[in-house]
């Protein structure tokens, strides 16, 4: 029943949606009807052009997640545990985070150029942030006194530091962990969209010069997906490495 309920209301659009398109409430032209998406997808795939900008999108948004995600956590953990580091580096971090990302895509334009190595550095530093924060919230948070006890009992820095408080941050670290994993998508989308030739922003991009509304919905749909297959990623990891802090739900 549990894996059933999350499905009802995507399903019941899916089929009120098929309706108002068989039915002529809205043009299939403005509105395709899912069918018709369906169809859309498989001469794609059947071409290869799908999966080939499938790969692609998912190349990008993982290797800029890896980059940025892991820079975040490193500087996050040496900032949260060294006062000289977060002297040297939270206040310029700070500053450069109120910057919203995607407005220096005409620098990274004009600096890196239209490769693929500006859209990966665009995910990196939109995936960064998040990362950063919480591990630096995470990791500062941690009581003191657990830490003067582990002290107290012999334990060296780095066995202070994996097990008290790295276990005691990773709840935040993962909330960053999802949190990067949603800017990670949502950065991908305008960075596909702007001076590239491959890609699933590349073919919803093409296909609006074309008015093809199919192959339009049908990416964001893959977009959709995707986010939702992280967010599944992200639950599953939190399910994994802190079923201990799993709350007992009221049926």
């Amino acid at each position: 029943m549990d894996k059933v309920v999350p499905w009802i209301i995507p399903v019941g659009i899916i089929v009120i949606w098929q309706f108002i398109v068989t039915a002529g409430i809205a043009s299939g032209k403005l509105l395709p009807a899912p069918s018709d998406i369906l169809l859309d997808a498989w001469k794609l795939f059947k071409s290869g052009e799908l999966q080939k900008n499938i790969g692609i999108s998912l190349f990008r948004a993982l290797l800029g997640f890896i980059i940025g995600g892991g820079i975040g956590f490193i500087l996050g953990v040496l900032n949260g545990i060294f006062k000289v580091c977060r002297l040297a580096f939270d206040n310029t971090i700070q500053m450069l985070r109120n910057i919203p990302h995607l407005a220096l895509i005409p620098l990274i334009i004009l600096v890196i150029g239209i490769g693929e190595p500006s859209k990966i550095f665009l995910v990196s530093v939109g995936c960064m942030f998040p990362m950063y924060i919480n591990t630096y919230h995470g990791v500062t948070s941690i009581d003191k006194g657990l830490v003067e006890m582990g002290r107290s009992y012999g334990l060296s820095n780095s066995q202070v530091f994996f097990k008290i408080i790295f276990p005691g941050a990773l709840p935040t670290i993962l909330m960053g962990v999802r949190y990067a994993l949603g800017v990670m998508w949502t950065t991908l989308i305008v960075a596909e969209t702007v001076a590239t030739s491959s890609g699933i922003g590349y073919m919803a991009n093409e296909a609006e010069q074309f008015t093809d509304m199919s192959t339009v919905i049908l990416c964001i749909l893959i977009y959709a997906l995707f986010g939702k297959l992280s967010d599944f990623i992200a639950k599953l990891l939190e399910d994994t490495f802190l079923v201990w802090q799993n709350p007992r739900e009221i049926s």
